[in-house]
């Protein structure tokens, strides 16, 4: 459903945020690879993208890394993140692939498929990093086997 890069992402920006309730703590590039179970070189150049979509901040030198402030951890959705990294064909992809589909010229699966995309779209957007990052915190929820 999302691209590797996405659910990296997305794992990256969750471990950040699960982070941010505690500390203001900066987190390194390698920690976050690790933690995610990520390639560190294609971790950095998703930390780049969410940097430079201003979901994520960073920070240089010594004492440097990624951080979300904790007060933004309620206004920052799912669907930035998805939307920064995979842009919105999620929303709009048949579910068989096929380039002529749309809502004219259906595919076998347009309707049901529009259905579980427009589901998707909602959770996406409804969804905040904070409400996902106090699930990890009370560990009720997980990233890591």
């Amino acid at each position: 459903m999302f691209s590797k890069a996405c659910e990296y992402g997305i794992k990256a920006t969750l471990y950040i945020s699960e982070q941010a309730l505690h500390s203001e703590k900066k987190i390194g590039v390698k920690d976050i690879a690790k933690e995610i179970n990520s390639p560190e070189a294609f971790t950095a150049k998703i930390m780049q993208i969410l940097t430079k979509k201003k979901i994520v901040k960073s920070a240089k030198g010594p004492s440097g890394g990624f951080f979300i402030p904790k007060e933004e951890l309620d206004k920052i959705m799912l669907s930035e993140i998805v939307e920064a990294i995979d842009g919105d064909h999620i929303y709009k992809g048949c579910g068989l692939g096929l380039d002529q589909c749309n809502a004219d010229k259906p595919c076998p699966v347009h309707d049901k498929f529009k259905l579980i995309r427009d589901e998707l779209a909602e959770m996406l957007t409804k969804t905040s990093l904070l409400e996902l990052a106090n699930g990890l915190d009370s560990g009720l929820t997980f990233l890591k086997r």
